[in-house]
């Protein structure tokens, strides 16, 4: 797989009402559930309105657009890093994967998926 990398400092945050957010910014994902409204966004482009957040993540994407017949592509990303001892913080869209990791250990990451046979761009 190709992995590309995402030039962005992230933020992982809680928002209190989905009005505090801007969808103009170009970097967002937003989820909601009965629990909580979760985004994760560029760190200069966070809402006034949000309640908690982590800052320090940087992130990169599987490169293309994956098919939903597709298995195991996550998996075997996150097992890589686990086995390197790094946390993730997955997100998906409809056409791929995103996997942020805190900033201190994104090198280690990108080096550690090259090493298993991946593409970093």
């Amino acid at each position: 797989m190709t992995i590309d990398r995402i030039g962005y400092e992230l933020t992982v945050c809680k928002v209190g009402s989905v009005n505090d957010l801007s969808l103009s910014e170009e970097f967002y994902f937003i989820g909601r559930t009965d629990e909580e409204i979760s985004l994760v966004c560029v760190t200069s482009a966070v809402p006034a309105g949000t309640t908690e957040r982590e800052d320090g993540w940087k992130g990169f994407r599987v490169k293309g657009t994956l098919d939903f017949s597709l298995t195991g592509i996550l998996s075997e990303l996150a097992g890589i890093l686990a086995d390197s001892g790094i946390g993730i913080f997955a997100v998906s869209t409809y056409n791929t994967d995103y996997i942020l990791v805190k900033a201190e250990n994104y090198e280690n990451a990108l080096g550690a998926l090259e090493a298993a046979g991946h593409k970093v761009i």
